[in-house]
């Protein structure tokens, strides 16, 4: 487990570049031009950059990014 100190200004900027990340990626998982394969890849990052999400933004914030559950899983 690592740890990770920053101020204030700094866990703003830090949510503020996942939720960028996190959008840009719900709006490719949207379009249909994009293979499967890729967004399944694209669904696992999702994941892992939620989780990073998690740790820095409000449960209220956390709510408007939850990942939705599909049929594959």
């Amino acid at each position: 487990m690592l740890g990770l100190l920053i101020n204030e200004m700094e866990q703003k900027e830090v949510e503020y570049l996942l939720k960028r990340e996190l959008e840009e990626l719900l709006m490719d998982l949207e379009d249909h031009r994009i293979d499967q394969k890729v967004k399944r890849s694209m669904r696992e990052r999702y994941q892992l950059l939620f989780q990073l999400f998690r740790r820095v933004a409000s449960e209220k914030e956390c709510l408007k990014y939850m990942p939705k559950r599909s049929e594959h899983q």
